[in-house]
């Protein structure tokens, strides 16, 4: 068992090492001077702070001893020629100095905490974007927000008070032990020693078990988070099954959880603070009583027992300090390691070193004998052969799980091919940058998601610098204008949230504008119509049939009806392309194609 603890510590150290690791390059970039110059600057504000602190006792100490009366065995005493006035308005100059000297070196440092704080914010959001679907979809967004907050806040806490709090309680600790030894004797150095060292001891040991419990505390955090915005995210769903008690009892069971963790947690703090102050007020007395001993004696003067007193007080603070700040640190270092885990997570799809920008003169596109599985155990594409020519209108047609949506995710990189290859104008797209591949593919998707934001900013979101004038053309194009200049705000009308304040309808339409903005040489139709009614769809499919003009368009499909002037129709199943044709063909072919049309015809006549 104590074997057990033992390697949890251990391992938690070094993790505790390599995290601290990863955010020096924040704090010392090797291509910012400025940036170096001001963390010197603030160690140098810092280290002068504590010199003026440990000093300052000595001057309440003489103006002690100078107003002591003249009957006393003790007597009169001065520092640098000044009388008992002059020693305490130099006293409170000094303690001014020190905070003035704390706040000047925060000032300072202030810029190099917020660029490394902006800049880890940063990577890690590009690094989220970097990361591969997969991940995105197995993974709760929900829980990966409140990972990443706590992550930043986290390095912000570190950045803060390890360099400030703990760098200066340590000087400052040496500098007044040292005092305590020269001044006085080695047997008031022993008592601060053995009282920092059994102080220091308890809070590490207790911190270390609680960093536990506080770790079970964020994951039922983090839990009931995940299960309150995935809600929240479903509310119609919700809505339509009535199941607001049974959501209700799901988030309280994850808060009863959360709840019972976080009574483990203040629990443990209760006893860790009373420990703490068990130890600190020992060593205090026992030195105080030391220091009166000695004035009884004669050897101390009442001076010097103000200062014993006053060094005792000034180590006693930052040690109290010391147990909180020693514990958020803890704390930042496993939602920190949390985040950094995430930023370890290599992403699946990389450009490689010598990847070059996609060009697409024709928009030719080619899958050759492509074989993908999400999962080893299942093929979703095998041997799967599809051929676009530039400005053809393909269609991929078949039953749900035959793989076309898939065909989609591939020809984006969202996955990368086990064996095959797909090529734009005979360019393999593992050899092409991701960025170069996304401009030149429009899609229209089957639900169409938009920012909570005003439509012009969703229409403009297709072109980087697009134009009022620009977005007004594309909803033009796209037969959304005229619906748009009704609103009340017109172009600043906020959709909501995923776009829930408008129509399907009205949705795909802001799609279709925001792809034709785009003017991207290839188009995908991933079931762009499927969701909508009947009406609707033929209003929206002619604005796609123009939209896919001049274009290579590749349309998958479950409406049948929807593809019938395709140049060619290709017949998935199970991951092979069973037919392929023109509809007319594949109707004489009176095969698979011929059948599913059949089936599709009679449902529309019932």
């Amino acid at each position: 068992m104590a074997r057990s603890t033992t390697t949890t510590k251990t391992v938690s150290r070094k993790d505790g090492m390599r995290i601290i690791r990863r955010v020096i390059p924040y704090l010392w970039p090797a291509d910012v001077l400025s940036i170096r110059v001001r963390v010197v600057v603030a160690l140098a504000l810092l280290v002068l702070a504590r010199v003026v602190s440990v000093l300052t006792p000595f001057f309440y100490k003489t103006a002690v001893d100078a107003l002591t009366p003249v009957g006393q065995e003790t007597a009169p005493a001065t520092l640098l020629g000044l009388g008992a006035v002059g020693l305490v308005l130099a006293y409170g100059t000094m303690r001014l100095m020190t905070v003035g000297l704390n706040q000047l070196r925060d000032v300072v440092f202030a810029r190099v905490g917020q660029r490394a704080l902006r800049k880890l914010a940063l990577e890690t959001f590009q690094h989220m974007h970097a990361l591969s679907l997969r991940y995105h979809i197995t993974r709760k967004t929900g829980g990966l927000s409140r990972i990443i907050e706590r992550g930043v806040k986290g390095v912000e806490f570190l950045l803060r008070f390890m360099l400030f709090s703990i760098g200066p309680l340590i000087l400052e600790l040496l500098m007044v032990a040292a005092i305590l030894f020269f001044v006085f004797d080695v047997w008031y150095l022993i008592v601060v020693v053995i009282t920092i060292g059994l102080y220091i001891w308890f809070t590490f040991a207790v911190t270390e078990w609680r960093v536990k419990v506080r770790k079970e505390m964020n994951d039922q955090d983090t839990a009931a988070n995940q299960k309150a915005i995935d809600s929240l995210l479903n509310f119609e769903t919700v809505k339509y099954f009535g199941a607001e008690d049974r959501e209700a009892a799901r988030y309280d069971e994850s808060m009863k959880r959360y709840a019972a963790a976080a009574l483990k947690t203040s629990y443990s703090l209760a006893f860790l603070n009373f420990g703490q102050s068990l130890l600190i007020t020992f060593g205090l007395v026992l030195m105080m009583i030391m220091a009166a001993i000695g004035v009884q004696n004669g050897t101390l003067t009442v001076g010097e027992f103000v200062m014993v007193n006053a060094y005792m007080i000034q180590i006693t603070l930052p040690l109290n300090f010391l147990g909180t700040v020693y514990r958020e640190i803890r704390q930042s270092l496993v939602d920190m390691g949390e985040m950094f885990d995430l930023l370890g997570q290599p992403p699946e799809v990389k450009d490689k070193p010598d990847a070059k920008p996609l060009t697409v003169p024709t928009g030719d596109v080619v899958f050759r004998d492509v074989v993908f599985a999400y999962e080893p155990t299942r093929r979703i594409l095998d041997g799967f052969n599809l051929h676009v020519k530039a400005g053809e209108t393909v269609a991929v047609v078949g039953p749900s799980g035959a793989g076309k949506s898939t065909i989609a995710r591939l020809l984006f990189r969202f996955y990368d091919v086990q064996d095959g290859t797909v090529e734009i104008d005979g360019q393999d797209l593992r050899d092409v940058t991701q960025k170069s591949l996304h401009d030149a593919i429009g899609i229209v998707p089957q639900d169409t998601v938009l920012f909570n934001d005003t439509i012009g900013y969703n229409i403009a979101y297709g072109k980087a610098g697009a134009t009022q004038a620009d977005v007004i053309a594309a909803a033009k194009a796209a037969k959304i204008h005229d619906f748009v200049v009704s609103l009340p705000d017109g172009y600043k009308t906020t959709v909501g949230e995923r776009g829930l304040k408008l129509s399907g309808g009205e949705k795909q339409r802001v799609g279709i504008a925001r792809t034709l903005l785009k003017d991207p040489p290839i188009l995908l139709l991933d079931e762009a119509t499927s969701a909508l009614d009947s009406e609707t769809e033929r209003d929206i499919q002619d604005s796609l049939k123009t939209m896919g003009q001049g274009r290579s368009v590749i349309t998958i499909a479950h409406r049948l009806s929807t593809v019938v002037e395709a140049d060619l129709i290709v017949v998935l199943e199970k991951g092979h392309v069973v037919e392929q044709g023109t509809h007319e063909d594949l109707l004489a072919a009176n095969g698979r194609y011929a059948t599913m049309w059949q089936r599709q015809q009679a449902d529309e006549t019932e």
